[in-house]
Formats: structure tokens, sequence, C-alpha cells
């Protein structure tokens, strides 16, 4: 019965299950805060604890998806393609504004991480958490920081970017899709590419450029910024 519980396709249902319960929440209730991945991790998180299964085992039934991350990533790079034009007239924006997001994201965290005391480790932690958790995780770790609590920053901040971004940039009345999509790209990475992709299919080909051109340069600029001295 254990390995029924614990195997691949009951963890593989629980992980759709829980996304689609997610997807139906937030429309049945129109509230944009109640994004799917929320719903879905509160209720694996309470599955495994209810029924007490390993979350090695919980993983090992959802390797096929972790499969799937790349083909999907790959996938961006059709939608690229068909906006290549777009991108080809914006891209001294849409560099600059790489470049200054990903400054900004990492000083800003060093400065109100040393302005309320933090420790040294948990600034390093989080200073790479606008990119995807594997270039985050590798940043970190060269750096001195922890890598799990990068991790965990990172998901957060693809969940608030997710969440927040598009009702700021409705209060700014910013309309223009290519600004959408590097905001998206540059705050939220993968989960808020996937938001972006909903806002239209400029706002996602933008988006998914800029989770790459982010990788590269906070990959660049993390480790310089801590090896200036006093850092």
């Amino acid at each position: 019965m254990t390995d029924i519980i614990t195997g691949m396709p009951a963890m593989l249902l629980l992980t759709l299950a829980s996304y689609l319960l997610g997807v139906f929440f937030q429309k049945s209730s129109k509230i944009s805060v109640l994004h799917p991945f929320i719903t879905a991790m509160v209720v694996i998180i309470a599955v495994l604890f209810l029924f007490d299964i390993p979350y090695r085992d919980y993983r090992n039934g959802n390797r096929i998806l972790d499969f799937l991350l790349g083909p999907s990533v790959v996938a961006l790079a059709l939608m690229l393609y068909d906006n290549l034009d777009i991108v080809k007239k914006n891209l001294a924006a849409i560099l600059s504004a790489v470049f200054t997001g990903s400054l900004v994201g990492v000083v800003g965290v060093w400065a109100l991480g040393r302005l309320m005391g933090c420790p040294q480790e948990f600034i390093k932690s989080l200073e790479a958490k606008s990119v995807t958790t594997p270039i985050a995780m590798d940043i970190t770790g060269m750096i001195g920081g922890s890598s799990s609590l990068a991790a965990i920053s990172v998901v957060i901040t693809g969940i608030l970017g997710a969440v927040l971004v598009p009702g700021f940039l409705k209060l700014l009345k910013i309309t223009d899709p290519v600004a959408k999509g590097v905001a998206m790209g540059c705050a939220s990475h993968g989960i808020g590419t996937g938001r972006a992709i909903e806002l239209g299919a400029i706002e996602g080909a933008v988006s998914g450029l800029c989770i790459v051109l982010m990788g590269i340069v906070t990959s660049i600029l993390v480790p310089l910024f801590n090896a200036l001295p006093g850092m």
C-alpha cells in the first residue's frame, strides 16, 4: 500500500491535481494574489505531512517533470523567434534594463541587509534571488552563502513577482509589452515568465530572453561585487 501511495503515478498526480486546483481557485475567486503555485505548494506540503511521505519519494515521483523543464525552457525560443524583429528593435533597451535590474537587485539586497544588521552569509544568500534556482545556488556557493537559503529566496521572489508586478505595471500605467516582459523576466525569472506569457506573446518572449540575460549578468556581477574590499 505504501508503495502505491509513494509511487511515481501517485506523486505525479498529486502535483498536477494540486496545480489544477490552484488554477481553479484563482479563476473562481478572481484573486490575483492566490497564485496556483502557492495553492499547489500548500496542498502538496499538507499531503506529504499528513501521510508521512518523505520528500525524497515525492521528488523521485516527479522526475519526469524535472526532465520536462529543459524542453519547456527551449520552447520559449520559439516564442522569441516569432517576435525576433521586436526584440532586435529594443535590444539596447533590454540589455540596459537587465544590467540595471541585476545591479540594483544585488546592491539593494546588500544595502538593506547591512542596514538591518543581517549576518553576512544571509546577505550573500539573497543576492542572486532574481535568477533561476540552479544558477542562484551555484553563484551563492561560490561567494560563501547558503545554497538552500538561495533556493528559497528564488522561489519567494518568483511568486511575489508573478503576483505583484502586473499590478504595479497597471498602477504605473505601463502598457508597452516589451517593458512588461522585461519587468517580469528581470524581477521574477521562470515563475514570472509564466505569468508574462499569460499577458501576451511579446511579453512572454521578452521575459524568456531576460531570464537568460539575467543569469549571465548576475553570475558576473555578484562575484565581482563580493570581491570588492569590505564586502
